[in-house]
């Protein structure tokens, strides 16, 4: 148990770290070779920020370990739009652009609908290949409609900075920092196949909270200094499309890789149902009013709470929701 603590708790730190600087890396290299502002924010920034999820869920996908991969990207999911959000909304009100409740909230809050409906049961690589086009389709969209966005392109300075890129060390940190993340995300799966035999804890369990917390520490930190420093712009959005690629990348990556049954049956149901409703709730209070304050952070908090209550408690409990849902 110790170690597979120690594997998990390592592994989530230089993930994080590493994660980082593969994203910084790879948005500096595309602006040495003139890529355009749209294509760094809408794909690279976007696969980046998602690639913690993605190659954890996809190395417990390989692995044989559905639970893990699956609970990882519906904790993400939870996390990102209740506790990360209310964590950034507890220091200041988070107001939500036109242009988002339009646009984003609907394609994020469709996405994790139909990654909620394939989870059931098994994921099957029809399945995987029917998110991954998917995928294709909201890039395609986000491409279109971006081409005079400039949000695009000050996400991209803020990530990649103007200052001058030198090519064979921003290419070493590319190589290093992905090669990292793929190692570090092995020993967080081994970590938590560990503990979650220890402590005769489902994968699934495992994967929506430790797991998740560990995966989304990145936009956790990023969100609570943006709502410090006053630049909540594009935090919304940046974490309605984090949600859109876990759905659709992580989850296609784990459907065509590693298709098969989901063990956890309390995950696949419970668990999804927990996912939807919060991010239905969340988007409901962005629309409200345009703005998330503290009041609605507390709402997110308790929800984020109520879902790791319930996915942790017996049967019963998790039985009597579904009956009131």
């Amino acid at each position: 148990m110790f170690l597979g603590l120690v594997f998990a708790l390592a592994g989530l730190g230089t993930l994080t770290l590493a994660a980082d600087h593969f994203v910084a890396g790879a948005a500096r290299l595309a602006g040495f070779y003139r890529v355009s502002p749209v294509v760094v924010g809408a794909v690279l920034i976007g696969f980046g920020t998602s690639a913690p999820e993605m190659v954890v869920s996809g190395i417990a996908a390989l692995r044989g370990d559905l639970d893990i991969g699956v609970g990882n990207v519906v904790g993400s999911n939870v996390a990102n739009i209740s506790l990360v959000l209310a964590a950034a909304a507890s220091i200041t009100a988070i107001p939500v652009k036109s242009r988002t409740i339009r646009r984003e909230i609907p394609i994020s809050v469709a996405s994790v609908v139909v990654f909620a409906l394939l989870i059931q049961g098994q994921i099957s690589r029809a399945e995987g290949a029917i998110l991954a086009i998917l995928l294709g389709v909201f890039l395609v969209l986000v491409l279109r409609q971006g081409a005079d966005d400039h949000d695009f392109d000050s996400d991209v300075i803020h990530i990649a900075s103007d200052g001058v890129v030198r090519l064979r060390p921003e290419v070493a940190r590319v190589v290093l920092g992905l090669l990292t993340v793929v190692v570090s995300s092995w020993f967080i799966v081994e970590g938590a196949e560990r503990i979650a035999e220890a402590f005769d804890l489902s994968g699934g369990f495992v994967g929506f909270t430790l797991v998740a917390m560990g995966t989304s520490a990145p936009e956790l930190v990023t969100s609570v200094q943006a709502a410090r420093q006053g630049e909540t712009e594009l935090l919304v959005g940046n974490l309605l499309g984090s949600n859109v690629f876990n759905s659709l990348a992580v989850g296609g990556i784990m459907g065509l890789v590693g298709p098969g049954p989901i063990l956890d049956t309390k995950l696949a149901e419970t668990g999804s149902i927990l996912m939807v409703v919060i991010v239905s709730v969340s988007a409901l209070f962005m629309v409200v009013g345009g703005r998330v304050g503290r009041t609605k952070a507390f709402v997110l908090f308790f929800l984020w709470v109520l879902s790791v209550v319930v996915l942790s408690g017996g049967d019963d409990m998790s039985d009597a929701l579904v009956a009131a849902l």
